[in-house]
């Protein structure tokens, strides 16, 4: 005989939603004794936006089963709320910010690795090696794809929201909170390695003319060798940052990178 829950989800994770269902109880039916995390997903929630389910006003995990006329409130991360003497459904967070972008994210990799943080991203990379790659180096997996985020074996990941690159950095900087750790121009942006100081007496061969005649501060990935100068495009990312940490609150509305 069909069983009857009723699902309440708070703030972003209504963005998983339909508009008609967002911001209000929805009813849920199902045979058997589903898991609470089957149930959210089935609706359209993955797992790792989550971080507090209340089933008849009570902390529950994932294994949690329905029952008949349940009554399911789910929350995603809270930021000033304490709310320590319930259950966490997120791992904590890692100790150091890492990533691993789907194939639809290549313009946002750029601009992670342009800020200083450690990318990972190739057009040819499939749902499970992001997924084996992400859970052996301890990496946030960054997605335009919801359907990865619902796999049990992912721990830390996020749906970017919106499909302008411009924006997704703001919104990565902004959910993260990775204010403090940006640190332009010290990763490359072609292959992700470290960027350290050279003499220009080393790269030279490397410099096309007017490079060579006006500019003496040289920089060069450890891995892929590409060669870096406090040019225009410099200035450019030092300002997009000044901005980032400028409105940490706010959303950017350009950033003047192109």
């Amino acid at each position: 005989m069909p069983k009857t829950a009723e699902f309440r989800f708070y703030e972003e994770l209504n963005d998983f939603l339909p508009v008609d269902k967002r911001k209000s109880w929805l009813l849920y039916d199902f045979m058997g004794k589903p898991t609470v995390k089957d149930a959210v997903e089935s609706i359209g929630v993955p797992h790792t936006e989550i971080d507090l389910i209340l089933v008849n006003s009570k902390s529950v995990t994932f294994s949690y089963h329905l029952k008949d006329g349940d009554k399911v409130s789910v929350y995603p991360v809270f930021e000033s709320l304490d709310i320590s003497n319930v259950t966490h459904l997120r791992e904590k967070p890692l100790r150091k910010p890492k990533y691993i972008l789907d194939v639809q994210l290549g313009k946002l990799a750029k601009y992670l690795r342009m800020l200083g943080f450690d990318t990972l991203f190739e057009n040819n990379y499939d749902d499970s090696e992001i997924v084996k790659i992400a859970k052996a180096e301890k990496r946030t997996i960054l997605t335009r794809d919801v359907s990865i985020l619902k796999i049990k074996a992912v721990t830390h990941g996020y749906w970017i929201r919106s499909q302008k690159p411009t924006e997704q950095i703001t919104e990565v900087i902004t959910r993260f909170d990775l204010y403090s750790n940006i640190k332009p121009l010290s990763r490359c942006i072609a292959c992700n390695g470290i960027i350290n100081k050279t003499t220009k007496e080393s790269v030279i061969h490397k410099l096309q003319p007017k490079t060579k005649r006006y500019y003496n501060e040289f920089y060069q990935c450890k891995s892929c060798k590409k060669v870096y100068w406090k040019g225009s495009h410099y200035y450019k990312i030092k300002s997009f940052a000044a901005q980032l940490r400028k409105r940490s609150s706010q959303k950017l509305t350009g950033t003047g990178i192109k």
